[in-house]
């Protein structure tokens, strides 16, 4: 009968504590790069944020010459580092921003008016407008339905821009005025050129400030990692290569003669099944119980559930591969890769250039992608649905691929999870406890 060991007994050993100190130090380290450092200074690493400018400008007459104030303001923009290192620029109509916009590609439209050269002159007295006299002013439309901190960002570098040329613009006009102009013409003249901000389509007001597609991305990726990991264990212990413990209960069935292929398609074949309910559970919940906005619900529990499914055969496979370290490989790849990488709070071109490279391939970006889409954006195939579709299948074909061909080779190579002849063993030592009458 070996000895009872003490609590004391086990910590004094120092390999005890050598594993857990390693890995759990490793693995939180990798976490706050990951996750921090991602999202630490979007502004400094932001580079090509899609946004549209429309000129519809009029222009106008001074002193008989022909003046372009709004195709001078674009020029402007278009010209300026600061604005260009930042920004992608599209300039286009109001039709093809409208339609940028609503296929979620683009934050933020710059829209300068037919009157804006006009309005700027009649600060001259050069002629009065059409319409009703005032301020030249160009309108910011934000586009949360994008992403809002995206939007954010967009505004956050159009708004100065525009102050800024705006207090140039004020000072060549101040030139051309002169001396003899009034105080309340010149103080005017100062900053001529009004911001007019407003959102393009707002959110429905149940739609977590436009944080629901990533708040319910991340659910149905943690619907298939959750998932998953509940079968490995559940399967393992019924298959008896694990122990079960529910509360003082402790209990190990036999082992089972099963190949490790065979236990991975098995494992697939009910992720696949509870990865459907979990996700039908996840809207059930949102949509019914507190009221998320979720229009297209049944297109939403078709897509989360083949995301969700994917991320489970990928989570299985890389335990059937790895053994145990699959789970915390699985935790991170799937996890905290994809919180760094998706875009869910801070947009793709304002990730450092690694996370920016690594996203195509992680699939918390391509399930936000088509919930965005599902979301927001009517269900469009061309803002993100089709894309996150096709990536998703890619990634589950690649994972069903690395699955059977590592856990069919260790087959071949005869590399059980137990020996056939120590499975035997174990099998005629549990009869022999069974049975009152042995030795």
């Amino acid at each position: 009968m070996p000895r009872r060991m003490r609590a004391l007994d086990l910590l004094r050993q120092r390999p005890v504590w050598a594993a857990p100190i390693a890995i759990g130090a490793i693995l939180i380290g990798l976490m706050t790069a990951l996750y921090i450092g991602s999202a630490v200074d979007p502004v400094d690493h932001m580079h090509g944020l899609p946004v549209s400018l429309v000129e519809r400008d009029a222009g106008g007459n001074l002193y008989a010459k022909q003046v372009d104030l709004g195709r001078k303001l674009e020029a402007e923009l278009l010209g300026s580092p600061e604005v260009t290192e930042k920004l992608a620029i599209h300039v286009e109509s109001m039709a093809a921003a409208r339609d940028r916009m609503d296929r979620g590609a683009s934050y933020a439209t710059l829209v300068v008016p037919p009157d804006f050269t006009a309005r700027t002159l009649s600060l001259l007295g050069a002629g009065s407008p059409p319409g009703r006299p005032g301020l030249p002013g160009v309108r910011l439309l934000s586009n949360q339905r994008a992403g809002t901190e995206g939007a954010s960002l967009a505004t956050g570098v159009l708004q100065p821009a525009v102050a800024t040329l705006s207090r140039v613009l004020g000072a060549r006009l101040l030139e051309v005025a002169g001396t003899g102009t009034g105080t309340a013409a010149r103080a005017a003249l100062t900053d001529p050129v009004q911001i007019q901000a407003a959102v393009y389509r707002p959110l429905p007001s149940k739609a977590a400030l436009g944080l629901s597609a990533f708040y319910a991305s991340l659910l149905i990726l943690m619907s298939g990692f959750i998932g998953a990991t509940i079968v490995n264990s559940w399967l393992d212990g019924k298959l008896g290569f694990a122990p079960t413990e529910i509360g003082s209960r402790w209990t190990m069935l036999r082992p089972t003669l099963i190949s490790r292929w065979q236990t991975l398609l098995a494992k697939w074949g009910m992720a696949v099944v509870l990865t459907g309910i979990l996700t039908g559970v996840f809207l059930l919940v949102a949509g019914l119980i507190l009221g998320m906005d979720a229009p297209s619900p049944l297109l939403l529990w078709v897509y989360g559930w083949f995301g969700a499914a994917t991320v489970a055969v990928g989570t299985l496979a890389l335990f059937a591969v790895l053994g145990t370290p699959g789970q915390l490989v699985g935790l991170l790849i799937f996890v905290y890769v994809g919180l760094a990488s998706a875009g869910g709070t801070v947009p793709i071109q304002a990730l450092p250039d690694a996370f920016a490279a690594v996203s195509h391939a992680d699939p918390l970006r391509q399930i936000l992608g088509g919930v965005r889409s599902i979301l927001y954006l009517e269900a469009r195939a061309d803002a993100g649905l089709a894309e996150g579709a096709i990536a998703t299948a890619i990634g589950l074909l690649f994972w069903i691929g690395f699955g059977a061909f590592f856990v069919r080779r260790y087959d071949k190579q005869g590399r059980d999870r137990m020996d056939p002849k120590l499975l035997a063993y174990v099998h005629q030592v549990a009869d022999d406890y069974r049975d009152p009458r042995s030795s």
